[in-house]
């Protein structure tokens, strides 16, 4: 019986352990700072060009082409 209790007791403890280090893990990810969304290029605007002609470059986002 004792050798029952030790391990039934052993088994607790190691999930109790498990649970107390993934939330520990979750905790520690959700501290970190959200980036901010700078472009890291950016292109000079003319505002009076007509539609005829080639405006030139323009900055798109990574994600949107």
């Amino acid at each position: 019986m004792p050798r029952l209790l030790a391990a039934a007791v052993t088994c607790v403890l190691s999930a109790a352990l498990a649970v107390g280090a993934a939330l520990g893990i979750v905790a520690l990810l959700g501290v970190t700072p959200d980036q901010p969304n700078v472009p890291l290029v950016t292109f000079p605007t003319s505002s009076g060009a007509s539609s005829d002609t080639d405006p030139g470059p323009t900055a798109t986002p990574a994600g949107t082409r």
